[in-house]
């Protein structure tokens, strides 16, 4: 693919040459890692506070970052890490401990829970080294610059991801970032900000992401579709060719963010994601939303964009653009508050408020800038909300004989990576013999349907030879993000009866690798 991004990056050099020439420096308000809290679905699933309340360290090397994780009582001791100056591969080593699983060469946050990395001071900046986040909950990435990140060449971090996350990921906040590349995929860049592998209730807010071949996906491929309840929001999007986002399966919630040359494509839902694009302004972009590269439809719900000088290209067999005059092909209902700014002001808030260095400054929602109330939680690990539907209290069921007709039988079936030799269609075939497993001690399998669907009965039924297993277990809406039931233990499930396309059962504990032989659902 022909890239532009170069040739866009001249003007953005020059300065910085010039700065350099003259001495000058190019500062940044101090940050406090004390903010106003999380927003858009990384407030839902008990939402995301990182490490409030616990204690707050200072970093400027990448070790020292390592050093604070591999230091804490637990891996989910809360703590909050303030970050100044560049971290680059020079200052990024392993660091070893019970509390952590760090490498060197990235910023590693694995199976660990309750952080914050925020830049203070002078700012902070990670040069030429990614952020990576796996099997990991409650994540703030606050105040921060991430650049230059490559895939190939020298040297190389985080698979070209700025950031990435993967494999069972729950509630990141990234906010106020700037996350930018010097090229497309040619140049050895891969994406500003990924997600893959089961990775839940992220916000991406108040950012920039620019000049790259790629902006950021939710799933790596078209089976990938454990991903979503994503919200992207005042953020700028400048210079990209595609993935602003691409969307593969799961929902998100694009709003109020500034688009400008977007060169090839912009939003891409695609493989049944569901986008809601409210208020947002499109400037001299082309295919800005729609299915590309693809015959895996996705879909949208549009309101209140502004498209200025954006070009469209015609349909064909795997693109299916949505303008020129883009109209809703499908709804999508958002679980949390939020307030719109009108997409006529969004360029001027957007530039005033997005990125590093900024002073954590946010929108009114009437199109001003306004510095947040600092908020400041107690040190505890967030616990499952119910947006909608209310849950009901956390029991251990009983297992329960089966009455009525099982909704799963003929339904399709996906879930998180699974366990050699077993598949998402047994847990719907009524044969207890066949089962499928997580490929770790956690994991999630959904049941979903072509059309909405009346539930409000469950019933999970563990193989023989692997009965008690299952532990904790959530059951959620995964059309909204809802939290059903949550309890311990395989059997029947009552709820408020729901009406959705598709159920997810997560397995958040066991006592070793479980075997769900049939996911059974009832209308009453």
């Amino acid at each position: 693919m022909k890239r532009r991004v170069a040739r866009r990056l001249q003007a953005a050099l020059a300065t910085l040459a010039l700065a350099a020439a003259t001495g000058a420096v190019l500062s940044a308000p101090e940050a406090t890692a004390a903010t106003a809290g999380a927003t858009g679905y990384a407030t839902q699933n008990g939402g995301t506070t990182g490490g409030a309340g616990g204690q707050t360290v200072r970093a400027t090397t990448g070790t020292a970052i390592h050093a604070a994780l591999c230091g804490r009582a637990t891996s989910s001791t809360p703590i909050v890490i303030e970050v100044e100056g560049t971290i680059n591969h020079g200052n990024t080593s392993q660091v070893s401990g019970g509390s952590c699983s760090t490498a060197a060469g990235v910023i590693e946050l694995k199976q660990i829970s309750n952080v914050t990395i925020v830049g203070v001071g002078s700012g902070a900046v990670f040069d030429q080294l990614g952020i990576h986040i796996r099997a990991a909950s409650n994540i703030v990435v606050q105040n921060v610059t991430v650049r230059n990140v490559k895939k190939s060449g020298s040297p190389t971090s985080n698979g070209g991801d700025a950031i990435g996350m993967e494999s069972d990921v729950r509630n990141v906040w990234v906010d106020h970032v700037t996350l930018e590349a010097s090229g497309g995929e040619s140049e050895g860049f891969d994406g500003l900000f990924d997600m893959k592998d089961n990775t839940q209730y992220v916000t991406l807010s108040y950012s920039i992401l620019r000049n790259s071949g790629r902006g950021g996906l939710v799933g790596s491929s078209e089976s990938d579709l454990s991903n979503g309840f994503i919200t992207y929001h005042h953020n700028l999007y400048e210079n990209l060719d595609s993935r602003a986002p691409l969307l593969r399966g799961g929902t998100a919630h694009i709003y109020n963010n500034h688009y400008v040359s977007l060169n090839e494509s912009g939003i891409n839902s695609r493989a049944g994601a569901r986008a809601k694009v409210d208020n947002n302004y499109f400037e001299d972009s082309k295919d800005v939303l729609g299915t590309f590269y693809t015959d895996a439809a996705g879909y949208w719900q549009v309101s209140g964009n502004i498209f200025d000088n954006v070009t469209w290209s015609s349909p064909g067999t795997d693109n299916n653009p949505a303008g020129p005059n883009p109209q809703s092909n499908t709804t999508v209902t958002i679980p949390y508050a939020y307030t719109l700014d009108a997409a006529s002001c969004v360029p001027s808030v957007v530039s005033r408020t997005a990125g590093a260095g900024k002073g954590l400054q946010v929108s009114d929602g009437a199109c001003s800038p306004q510095t947040p109330t600092p908020t400041t939680p107690a040190p505890t690990t967030p616990t499952p909300t119910t947006p909608t539907p209310t849950a009901s209290t956390p029991t251990t069921p009983a297992p329960t004989q089966s009455s009525g007709t099982n909704l799963s039988i003929g339904a399709g079936s996906d879930g998180s990576s699974k366990a050699d030799g077993t598949s998402y269609g047994n847990v719907r075939d009524g044969d207890p013999s066949t089962y499928w497993s997580p490929a770790g001690t956690t994991g999630s399998v959904s049941i979903k349907w072509s059309s909405p669907t009346a539930v409000s009965r469950v019933v999970i039924k563990e193989a023989a030879g692997a009965t008690g297993r299952i532990g904790a277990w959530r059951l959620l809406d995964a059309d909204t993000g809802a939290v059903l039931s949550s309890g311990s233990g395989a059997g029947a499930v009552t709820f408020a009866r729901t009406t959705l396309s598709k159920i997810t059962f997560e397995i958040t504990g066991a006592s070793a690798a479980p075997r769900v032989a049939e996911f059974e659902t009832y209308a009453g």
